[in-house]
Parts: C-alpha cells; structure tokens; sequence
C-alpha cells in the first residue's frame, strides 16, 4: 500500500507511536511517507527507517495562512495514497479538509482529550468535529476518546492500540540513587515521570503529601522528574508547605529512578496511555495513580488507583503503600505481570493494518 502519515508537532510520545509504525510498515514492504514539520522530521528520524518525507508546516495553534498552505501540501502529497493516517486532531482536521472530494479513505488517531475549558478547548472541539464528520475511522488513546468521538456521530470510532516502550536498562542499585539524591538509604522515595504542566496535577501530589505527613510520621522523600512552565509557581508552594518533594528537572535517569523507587505515583487529570506508568510495570514497580483517562485500561489490577483531583484519597493510598511493605510486594508482583500483556510494537502494527485494511 502506499500510506502517508501525518503528524503536527510532538512532545515524545506520539513522534514515537509514529516511527514505530513507520519501520514496522516499511519492513513489511509498503511505500511510506511522513508529513510533519521539520523538527519532528529530525527529531524522530523518519526517513532513517525508509520512509519518504516532506515538511508540513504546522503549529499548535491555528494560523489561516499557514494552514492553506499546509492543506495544500497535504492534498498534493497525499492525493495519490491509498491510505492516509493522520496522528492529532489539528492535523486530522486539516486532512480532512485536504481529502474533500478524493477518493482516500482518512484513518485519524486523536492522542488527547480536549483541554477542557477556554480557547483551547473550544478550538479542540472545533477540531474533534470535523475530523468525526470527514474520517472514515477514529482511534482513540482512551476509552473516553472513543466515547467522545461516537457522541459527534463518527462513521467508526475504535481504541487505538499503542505500543509500550521495552524495558530501559537500569545502570544504578537504589542505594546509588539515594546517595545521588542526598536522602539517606532507608528514607523511602516516591517517584513521579510528568511534565511540570496542569494536565499532570503535581499539587494534588504535594497536598497530599501534606496531609498524610500530618498524620503518619513517615520518613519519605517525593521525586519529580520532569520540567515545564508550572516549575516556578510548584517549587514555590513546595517551599511555602514545606513537604519534601524534590522537582528534579530533566533526567536521563529515569529507569534508574523509577527501580529505586518504593511507589512510583502519577496524579495527571487527564491520561492517554501513559508511559511512565508502563515503564513502571516493566520495572515492577508499586503504583498509585489516579483513575484519570486510559491510566486504568493501562494498568490493569496492578496499581492503587483513586479519583481525579481527590487529595484524601490520594493521601491515604500514599500511606498505605508506604506503611505496608505486603501492600508494595503485592502491587509489585501484579505489575511484573501485567508489564508482561502490556502491547508491543507488532502488535501495534497489526492493529494499524488491521484498521486500514477496513477502510481501504
């Protein structure tokens, strides 16, 4: 088949789903090119695994004559395709608009909810409209995607199958990584993998590290690793309640703290298919997350998870992870195997052909 992937701009996760099925297509023998602006081009290095690529200038937000052109270049490029997968809702919006009038069926898979209020989330349902109007199938990173899509009346909506990462090599015991950390070896570490943003909710990890401290005299240690715009106003509520979170910006370290940890902890409001969570069941790690987006389709039984946003409950969960080492050797085991079942990268091209092979 000849299949055009298109793709806007990318914080990691999707540039990677897409260069995943970039090589796994071209192995297999179709005529692959990638559309997406040029520092997603050198970033992922699509044209590295044999595919064609072209540069699509698009950003994040709308621009009217930025986006004519990229219409036109979608058309012009991807009118001769058998298939067009577009990865994003701006991107599958602007797919559509290309694809009128031809006879390309249009695969789009929507990586994230709508940012909920304001102008953003007005713009995302603009964009979520038209792509359930012009896509022949949507796909979805969680179930309330699929759901979304089905209530604007899509022709398909179906879950998107992602692959998780394989296993990172850890190169540091959890000794090390205290030592490095400066807490001492029996000081229990909590870790969190999240980009410093709201979506990813780091003060109801701090506020509930706050209330369980008033009532457990615990000695623990909360490390972020992650950076992003809401550092300053985070480290300043981190200082003002004093609780022993660490943000420790970007790290290459993660498998190596994620091993040592004693509970990796994720708070995000909202969840596709998260993946320091899967790098979390890989290392057998003790999870509490909250009930947020994909996280539970995720993780399966292997974790404590407790509402969105709720910092009781988030407390508690805390306390009992940590105070209960049967309760860390429990959720440790079932993360073992559910790391096991979690989909890999044949599985997620499988699915990919699969779903354009009922369309086409």
């Amino acid at each position: 088949m000849r299949i055009a992937l298109v793709m806007g701009t990318s914080s990691g996760g999707t540039g990677r789903h897409v260069h995943d099925l970039v090589s796994g297509l071209v192995t297999a023998g179709h005529d692959v090119v990638v559309l997406s602006p040029g520092g997603e081009l050198d970033q992922f290095d699509y044209a590295g695994v044999g595919a064609a690529t072209v540069e699509l200038n698009v950003a994040d937000r709308p621009h009217p004559a930025r986006d004519a052109r990229a219409v036109a270049t979608l058309r012009d490029v991807c009118g001769g395709a058998d298939i067009v997968h577009a990865h994003g809702a701006r991107v599958g919006a602007l797919a559509v608009l290309a694809l009128a009038g031809l006879d390309v069926p249009l695969v789009v898979t929507i990586h994230n909810a709508s940012p909920g209020g304001g102008l953003l989330g007005r713009i995302h349902r603009v964009l979520e409209t038209v792509v359930a109007r012009g896509a022949d199938l949507v796909l979805g990173v969680s179930a309330d995607v699929v759901e979304r899509q089905r209530e604007l009346r899509v022709k398909r909506a179906e879950l998107a199958v992602i692959a998780a990462p394989p296993p990172r090599a850890v190169s540091r015991d959890r000794y090390a990584v205290r030592r490095d950390l400066g807490i001492d070896a029996r000081t229990l570490l909590l870790v969190t993998v999240a980009r410093l943003a709201p979506q990813k909710d780091l003060d109801l990890l701090i506020d509930a590290l706050a209330e369980m401290l008033v009532r457990h005299d615990i000695d623990v240690v909360a490390a972020v690793a992650g950076d992003g715009p809401d550092r300053e106003r985070l480290q300043t509520r981190i200082d003002t309640l004093q609780v022993p979170v660490r943000l420790l910006g970007h790290r290459g370290d993660v498998p190596d703290l994620i091993a040592a940890a004693d509970a990796v902890v994720s708070t995000a409001r909202w969840e596709g298919q998260p993946v320091g969570l899967q790098e979390a069941l890989h290392s057998g790690a003790a999870i509490v997350a909250t009930d947020a987006g994909g996280t539970a389709a995720v993780v399966g039984d292997a974790a404590i998870l407790v509402p969105v946003g709720d910092v009781p409950s988030m407390a508690r969960a805390l306390a009992d992870v940590l105070l209960h080492g049967a309760v860390r050797d429990d959720l440790r085991s079932r993360a073992i195997g559910r790391g096991a079942e979690l989909p890999t990268s044949a599985d997620a091209l499988e699915a990919a052909l699969t779903a354009y092979r009922s369309v086409v």
